[in-house]
């Protein structure tokens, strides 16, 4: 495993193989997975599992309630969302959860919207705002996203 000096790594749940790089913070209860890359500038928050293989792209801060599974590319500055109705110091008693399946990639400035789950082998386009789920294969697009074609097995 590889920290980079000046990250800030709380968390003793990494996965071997993985790479934190710089001005990175995972705070202490995350759970990541072995051989995945953590770019620059980024942040993995408390109730939080990666899977194995993850490429976190730099840019990204990946809220309390998301679980991202195996193989998942996450390009940069893509944002994920944990609350519906967001207001300053008033929080939920539960954070909408964000599940990112297996083999699915978003791409760079995307946005995911609290409560979705996308597909196995899924791929969200660049750009593109997720407002309800991507079904696996399912390649979506837009604002918001919608189902351009799918990937075939």
């Amino acid at each position: 495993m590889f920290i980079h000096p000046l990250s800030d790594v709380q968390s003793s749940n990494i996965g071997d193989g993985t790479r934190v790089w710089q001005f990175a913070i995972v705070l202490k209860e995350a759970i990541i997975g072995r051989d995945c890359n953590i770019c620059a500038h980024t942040l993995i928050e408390n109730d939080v599992v990666l899977g194995d293989n993850v490429t976190v792209k730099s840019g990204v801060y990946i809220w309390d309630g998301t679980t991202i599974g195996n193989n998942v590319f996450i390009g940069p500055c893509a944002t994920f969302t944990n609350d519906k109705m967001p207001r300053s110091k008033v929080y939920p008693e539960d954070f909408s959860r964000i599940t990112i399946e297996d083999y699915a990639s978003i791409g760079a400035n995307a946005t995911l919207l609290p409560g979705v789950t996308i597909g196995t082998f899924a791929m969200v386009g660049a750009g593109s705002v997720v407002t309800k789920d991507v079904p696996a294969y399912g390649v979506v697009v837009g604002n918001p996203a919608k189902i351009i074609k799918y990937i075939e097995q």
